[in-house]
């Protein structure tokens, strides 16, 4: 009854135009955490179709290329999407005691990353740091209420800025790559990043964009440096915003390499 109630409230919102990420089907289960960032509502929205299978985690409330393609892919294969809504924008704007703040909801991870993606757009403040933290630890137990598996991500970018050359050589995020398989028929803003090498060298062999994580990535708060610190295998699809096939083509991939890697995380992953 609990999901049917919900359902139809969300159904309320699509005919009000306020819905942010259609579409919906018939048996799709919706559970939703709210959490307030002092004058920011943000709702962790978890959709879930079938059995538990992947468990997709969209944290920018902008990227929604993303979020369609993993709702395709769970129409099909089942799943489950945990998806970040808090008004359509890329980050996080709230005010406390009468002053601003801002940050990317990806750098809230560590106490460090806070700090850092706090003084990125403006200062940091203690309790504005800890509240930050809770809001992170509460995403993490929505993923998951024991110990993770696994952690698969979906993010898309613009055209010609963040892409798998971000991590060459001599430009600026070198030192978060320990190593790169480029399919240069690809677009350049299409790739996947994982910090595990026994996924990356699986990756490898399906010939796409492919980043796998330096062990010394700065600590930015993120949760592809969280996940490796706590040795926890991360998957992110990154993918240009409106590149809908390309995004489920490599959902595809990345799943089945998941899959075959440890056969055991399907069990496991969603409970």
């Amino acid at each position: 009854m609990k999901h049917v109630i919900l359902l139809l409230a969300f159904l309320g919102l699509m005919i009000k135009g306020k819905a942010q990420h259609p579409p919906i089907f018939e048996g799709l289960r919706i559970d939703s955490t709210n959490f307030s960032l002092y004058d920011l509502p943000i709702s962790l929205v978890k959709y879930t179709f079938r059995e538990p299978n992947i468990n997709f985690l969209c944290i920018h409330d902008d990227e929604d290329t993303g979020v369609k393609a993993a709702f395709e892919y769970i129409k099909f294969s089942g799943g489950s999407i945990i998806d970040c809504q808090y008004g359509g924008a890329r980050n996080f704007l709230f005010y406390y005691n009468e002053e601003e703040f801002q940050t990317d909801p990806n750098s809230i991870y560590s106490n460090t990353g806070i700090i850092k993606g706090l003084e990125k757009y403006g200062r940091a403040d203690r309790e504005v740091v800890k509240n930050l933290k809770e809001l992170s630890n509460t995403i993490l137990k929505k993923y998951s209420e024991k110990d993770p598996a696994y952690f698969f991500t979906l993010h898309n970018n613009a055209d010609g800025g963040f892409g798998i050359s971000s991590y060459l050589q001599g430009y600026e995020l070198e030192s978060y790559a320990d190593s790169l398989h480029i399919n240069f028929q690809m677009d350049n803003d299409d790739l996947v990043i994982v910090t595990d090498l026994a996924l990356f060298n699986r990756l490898k062999l399906d010939n796409i964009n492919v980043v796998l994580q330096s062990v010394d990535a700065p600590d930015d708060g993120t949760l592809s440096v969280y996940s490796m610190k706590k040795n926890i295998p991360y998957i992110n699809v990154e993918v240009q915003h409106g590149h809908f096939d390309e995004n489920l083509r490599l959902i595809k991939i990345a799943t089945k390499a998941l899959l075959e890697t440890y056969p055991n995380i399907k069990h496991t992953s969603t409970q």
